[in-house]
């Protein structure tokens, strides 16, 4: 089994109290990191139940995400080596599929952050957000279709639309508070949303909530969801129950 619950390595300096992995049994655990520069640790599941608990707290600055609409696009021709990767289609991101409808949707003179906002305003305006309308392979041209889904299909199809009109964008798996946020809340879980590579750097845009918010804890990047599971197994198994407590 490989487990991403771990505080991303950007995160480090701001824990207070490491989140170490804890199991029940106890079985070794070996880390690493792959090939996304995301904290990994790998093990041998026994047999039965196992029960995985990560705790930890984090320092976070209490500033909502940055807002920064003056930042433009990069021609892809400048753009560096390692962001080209985030322009190709991926496992649950169908550039190909849905190419012809971004260049209809998203063109000139909308460019730059104007332009990935606008992307994640066309998501939120069109995707219905339930829990009971998606499932483990559903993939940005499927959310497209029926216009339903979780916070994963939301930042699928804003990664998809992103790339396919020449915006680098990867998928973020983490966890995220409800600070500042009016209630009703909902059930606290994992969220999801991506960053988009704008100006010199990567940028945090959120298709599913389309507002700042503070308390945004990264875990895992990478081109989709298929690259940052919080478990992979290899063998058969069951997940009976989780339970997320962030505030």
């Amino acid at each position: 089994m490989i487990v991403t619950l771990g505080v991303h390595a950007s995160r480090a300096d701001d824990l207070i109290e490491p989140d170490t992995l804890q199991l029940d049994p106890p079985v070794p655990l070996r880390s690493y990191v792959d090939s996304y520069g995301n904290q990994c640790q790998r093990l041998v599941a026994p047999a039965g139940r196992l029960q995985i608990t990560s705790r930890g707290l984090v320092a976070d600055r209490a500033l909502p995400d940055p807002v920064l609409p003056w930042l433009e696009q990069r021609p892809v021709e400048d753009l560096p080596d390692d962001a080209l990767i985030f322009l190709l289609g991926s496992r649950y991101c169908e550039t190909d599929l849905l190419t012809e409808f971004a260049w209809s949707q998203f063109q000139q003179p909308c460019t730059g952050w104007e332009r990935v906002q606008a992307i994640c305003d066309y998501v939120n305006e069109h995707v219905h957000f339930d829990y009971g309308r998606t499932n483990p392979t559903k993939s940005a041209v499927q959310t497209f279709e029926n216009r339903e889904g979780v916070c994963r299909d939301f930042a699928h199809l804003a990664i998809t639309l992103c790339r396919c009109v020449n915006i680098p964008a990867r998928y973020c798996t983490g966890y995220l508070s409800d600070i500042e946020v009016p209630p009703p809340h909902s059930a606290m879980d994992f969220h999801a949303w991506f960053e988009a590579y704008l100006g010199d750097g990567w940028h945090v845009f959120d298709p599913r909530n389309n507002t700042p918010r503070i308390g945004r804890i990264l875990i895992a990047r990478g081109r989709d969801a298929a690259d940052v599971a919080l478990t992979t197994t290899f063998g058969p198994s069951v997940l009976e129950s989780f339970e997320v407590w962030t505030a």
